[in-house]
């Protein structure tokens, strides 16, 4: 369990943080998993001859981000933020994969 210094074992905040943590460890999961199939997106682009970056494909994405926040109630404006600064490390992902294969 990780410890909280500053704060009491039984204090609300602790077991808060620890919940964050957990929440925390679930997303970066989760990324891993997104970041196993860019991968496989990249092998697929390869082989199709399709560039990493696909503008119309960015904005659908950065689009159902922002459906997807309005949906769950959370803001919009940062769901696209984050999602459009995941989509750059990704695509320049599939630009080193297509450039070490291609």
């Amino acid at each position: 369990m990780t410890r909280y210094p500053e704060l009491s074992p039984d204090s609300a905040m602790h077991d808060l943080r620890a919940r964050i943590d957990a929440m925390d460890a679930r997303l970066i999961a989760l990324l891993a998993e997104r970041s196993a199939l860019i991968d496989e997106a990249a092998r697929i682009k390869l082989r199709e001859g399709l560039p990493a970056r696909i503008d119309s494909r960015v904005e659908e994405v950065a689009l159902n981000a922002r459906r997807l926040a309005t949906e769950a109630g959370f803001d919009a404006d940062l769901a696209e933020s984050l999602w459009r600064a995941m989509m750059e490390h990704f695509i320049a992902q599939e630009d080193r994969v297509l450039a070490a294969k291609g």
